[in-house]
Parts: structure tokens; C-alpha cells; sequence
């Protein structure tokens, strides 16, 4: 009887040890954080993560990330650097580490396509891009750039001559915060699919498509997959919103600007200049409007769609 026991305590102790996860020694970078993160966040943080070139280490890993020169996601390899890559998506960026995790677990973590890819392309194919070194964007300044999720991760690397902390301590740190990114960008698009027939059905029920009036606070920007909402109303705490629609959410390029008179006007010389007695405020880029009733936004909404 206690062989049993023995034995079942064994064949357990197998099924339930932690994942080995190995991954490269050295400096990380956003892809190879993120692809532990997605591991950690699959297998509910119960993995132990080795980072080494050691040929004999990479051998034994259950799981295995921009390293080793494999591609095989039968046997979980998920390496980029051999020849020839890991193949790319439809629209020419290349996978790297996080890409090729998360195509083969992005659904299971997110229990939908639609979210696995949403974060696919918000998260890791700019990761994946930036990595294999594939420009997917322009300064507008010759002297000014984003600051990406690479540049956050990066800004943790030790200095030359730092020792206050190991960069394998680095790399689980800034892991946990990959995680923290993941989650809220999971939970987020989540409730987006939730809350859009909302926003449908308010869409469906207006007179006018060019004006969208939510009688309750809800996401005006999920709009833009509609092709008509020019702008769209919304309550606050103590006034109302007039908000522009934008086709991409990620640009400041609105469907319809507010007009260029109302920029930057306050309270007495924007209810003046508008004719509008309640309007209390005009953003100097004329994407967003203020009233202190429903019936003042609209007015504002009227009076801007058939501003030339």
C-alpha cells in the first residue's frame, strides 16, 4: 500500500512541478519579456525560468524562447535567429520570441480569437517588428520619437559597472510588469466586446448618424467602426461632452474638426463666440467640447456639423 502511495506521490509530483522555461542569457528585450510573461500567465506563475546559452540546459527546457534555433511549436521551440526566421504575418512582419508564444497560446489565455488577436496586433507585432528591426513608424520631428514598451523595458537594464541586482532579477521583474500589461490589456479589450453592443445599440436608435447622444457614460471612440458618427455626446460627472469620432483611435485625425473659432475658449467667451449660453470649454485641437446640459452639447454638435 505505502508503494501505491509512493508511486501516485511521484507520478503527481511530475504533473504539478513547475514549467521550465529557458530563454537567453544577457540583456533582454520586450519580445523574450513578454513571451515569459505569456508562459507565466498560461501555467498561473508556476514555472521556474532558467535564462542560458548552455546547449544541455536548452535541451531539457519544456519550454523554450529566442534561443536554441528551432522553430517548432509541436515541441514548444520558439526561437526566430536560425536562418530563414519563423515565417511572418499576412501583412510582412516577422515573428520573433512573443509572436510565436503567443500565436500558439493567445486563444487559451484569452479565451477568444477576437482578444488573442487584438493583442497581436497592439502588443506583439510592434514587439516582434522592433526586434527583427522592422521600421513600422515615421517621426513626424527629425528629433522627437515614441517611447515604446521596448524603451520602458529597456530603461531597467544596469548601467555599466552596476551590480545592485543581478539582470536575471531585472528580467523577473520587469516580467511581472509584462504581466501587469497583459492582464490589463486582455481585460480591457474584453470588456470593449462587452460594452460595443451597447454602444450599437445606441448607434442603431439615432435619428441622425452624424450625432451620437449616449444617455450613460459608454466608449465614444468604438464609433469609429461605424462610417457615419461625426461626433458624439456624452455625460460627466457635472456636464457633457462634444467629442470628435476619429476613423483610426491611435491618430488626431478627426472625421469632422469643431470649428477653429471655439479653440481654446472658456466659459463666458465660449457661451459668447458659439451662441451656446451654457458651453463652457473648447480643447485648443478641436476635438473636444463642454456644456453643462445635454441640450447645450447637442446645440454645440448641431452647430459644428454644419460649420464649413
Amino acid at each position: 500500500m505505502k508503494f501505491l502511495k509512493d508511486l501516485f506521490t511521484a507520478i503527481t509530483g511530475i504533473f504539478r512541478r513547475n514549467k521550465l522555461i529557458v530563454t537567453h542569457s544577457g540583456n533582454f528585450h520586450a519580445d523574450d519579456v513578454f513571451a515569459a510573461a505569456t508562459l507565466s500567465i498560461l501555467f498561473n506563475n508556476k514555472v521556474r525560468i532558467i535564462r542560458t546559452r548552455d546547449p544541455e540546459i536548452i535541451e531539457k527546457g519544456d519550454f523554450v524562447f529566442d534561443v536554441g534555433g528551432v522553430y517548432d511549436p509541436e515541441l514548444n521551440r520558439f526561437d526566430h535567429h536560425q536562418t530563414g526566421g519563423a515565417g511572418g504575418r499576412e501583412n510582412g512582419i516577422p515573428y520573433a520570441s512573443f509572436g510565436l508564444v503567443w500565436k500558439k497560446f493567445g486563444i487559451e489565455i484569452c479565451g477568444s480569437k477576437e482578444t488573442a488577436l487584438y493583442i497581436d496586433r497592439e502588443l506583439a507585432e510592434p514587439i516582434d517588428a522592433i526586434d527583427n528591426g522592422v521600421e513600422i513608424s515615421k517621426p513626424f520631428f527629425s528629433d522627437v520619437y515614441p517611447f515604446t514598451v521596448t524603451d520602458v523595458l529597456d530603461a531597467f537594464l544596469p548601467l555599466p559597472g552596476d551590480y545592485s541586482q543581478s539582470i536575471d532579477e531585472i528580467f523577473l521583474d520587469v516580467m511581472n510588469l509584462a504581466k501587469r500589461i497583459l492582464i490589463k490589456e486582455i481585460e480591457k479589450e474584453k470588456k470593449r466586446q462587452e460594452i460595443f453592443p451597447k454602444v450599437k445599440e445606441v448607434y442603431e436608435v439615432a435619428p441622425d448618424k452624424r450625432i451620437i447622444v449616449f444617455d450613460k457614460k459608454l466608449p465614444a471612440g468604438l464609433l469609429s467602426r461605424f462610417p457615419e458618427p461625426l461626433f458624439a455626446i456624452v455625460p460627466r460627472e457635472k456636464d457633457w461632452l462634444l467629442l470628435t469620432i476619429r476613423d483610426n483611435p491611435k491618430t488626431f485625425a478627426n472625421r469632422k474638426d469643431l470649428p477653429k473659432e471655439w479653440a481654446g475658449l472658456m466659459n463666458e467667451k465660449m457661451a459668447e463666440v458659439s451662441g451656446v449660453i451654457d458651453a463652457t470649454f473648447c480643447h485648443n485641437n478641436l476635438f473636444l467640447a463642454a456644456a453643462k446640459s445635454k441640450e447645450g452639447a447637442i446645440k454645440l454638435a448641431e452647430l459644428a456639423l454644419n460649420n464649413k
